[in-house]
């Protein structure tokens, strides 16, 4: 059984991370944890330009719904910190939108509760 290619992969050769965030260590405004939800910003002239990590995370975070930080950085096979910088550099672009996590009371609603299962069953 063949593995599924990575995001990024497939004929194409990966951009080390200091090259996506231009040597950032840390985000200069943007502090993300990693239960923040992301969602990209819909752009009508498409990310063609952009290096292929930042399309791949665009589009799996496309609008309405988006994704927790977390969650991307596994899909994307990234560590977690790497990932913050490079959400913020795309933050600080203006392509991304991020929300803080559920407040106490969001958590509460049973039917959204599921909505998060049943979506994590598909990871």
């Amino acid at each position: 059984m063949a593995d599924e290619p990575r995001p990024g992969e497939g004929g194409h050769r990966r951009t080390r991370l200091y090259a996506l965030t231009d040597g950032r260590t840390a985000a200069a405004h943007t502090a993300l944890t990693m239960d923040t939800t992301i969602t990209a910003v819909a752009v009508a002239d498409g990310h063609s330009g952009l290096p292929s990590e930042w399309q791949a995370i665009l589009a799996m975070c496309s609008p309405p719904g988006g994704l927790a930080v977390a969650e991307i950085a596994a899909r994307m096979h990234i560590r977690l910190t790497p990932m913050t910088l490079l959400l913020g550099e795309l933050a600080e672009r203006g392509l991304i939108e991020h929300r803080p996590p559920l407040e106490g009371a969001e958590t509460t609603n049973v039917h959204l509760l599921m909505r998060i299962r049943d979506n994590l069953a598909w990871i």
